[in-house]
């Protein structure tokens, strides 16, 4: 009930013309941009389930946490998640591939910085709370990026988003998972995070690059 209230009262009204078609929704995966934005999805979200997985652990072996205040460092983030996707929906209202270039930025170098913290309980209390305002903050500009690239075909870009931010969740685990089984300790994990945080903003700039002709064509027109 309080979602839905906070949804009426949040997200504004729209009146559509209907539902597109399905083949004419489909014809907007012909355009390399809707992927590069899902990829951005993947990469983005991924570097955060490749720490996130396998926090309990970490916070439990490496920083020395009880099971219990495993617990209270889990709400901790929470509260980290909800502050970063209302920062992230603002920024990427103002602009959206600058913020979400520097959120990626922000994303890595936090991660990197728990790969240090998490051998500390209070530094990485609070590098945990850092890393959930961080790790949501990309999800508005990511989802606008898609919605803003298949700007035709809404309802299947909204759709498919769900889905690359799910094959981040699995394929972060999957890595993670491969970076233990490999003998790595778990203080590895924010490393790599950060490199796959790297890698997705790489493909943002990419990406922006790629804007450039069109944004300029259209200021000439």
């Amino acid at each position: 009930m309080l979602s839905l209230a906070g949804i009426s009262a949040l997200v504004p009204n729209r009146h559509d013309t209907g539902p597109a078609g399905l083949a004419h929704e489909v014809r907007v995966l012909q355009d390399p941009q809707v992927w590069s934005a899902l990829a951005m999805t993947v990469l983005g979200f991924g570097g955060v389930f490749v720490v996130f997985t396998y926090i309990a652990p970490i916070l439990e072996q490496v920083s020395g946490f009880s099971p219990r205040g495993v617990t209270l460092i889990l709400v901790l983030f929470g509260v980290g998640l909800t502050v970063g996707n209302m920062v992230g929906g603002k920024l990427a209202d103002r602009a959206l591939m600058p913020s979400l270039m520097g959120i990626l930025a922000a994303l890595a170098v936090v991660m990197a910085i728990f790969a240090r913290t998490s051998h500390s309980q209070a530094a990485a209390a609070i590098t945990v709370f850092v890393w959930g305002i961080a790790a949501f903050a990309t999800v508005p500009p990511l989802q606008m990026r898609v919605v803003e690239k298949a700007a035709a075909a809404p309802n299947l870009a909204s759709t498919l988003n769900i889905g690359a931010f799910n094959v981040g969740n699995a394929a972060g685990a999957w890595l993670g998972g491969l970076v233990i089984n490999h003998g790595h300790a778990l203080d590895t994990l924010p490393w790599v995070a950060a490199a796959v945080s790297v890698a997705a903003l790489l493909l943002t700039w990419f990406a922006a690059r790629m804007d450039a002709p069109a944004r300029a064509l259209a200021q000439s027109a």
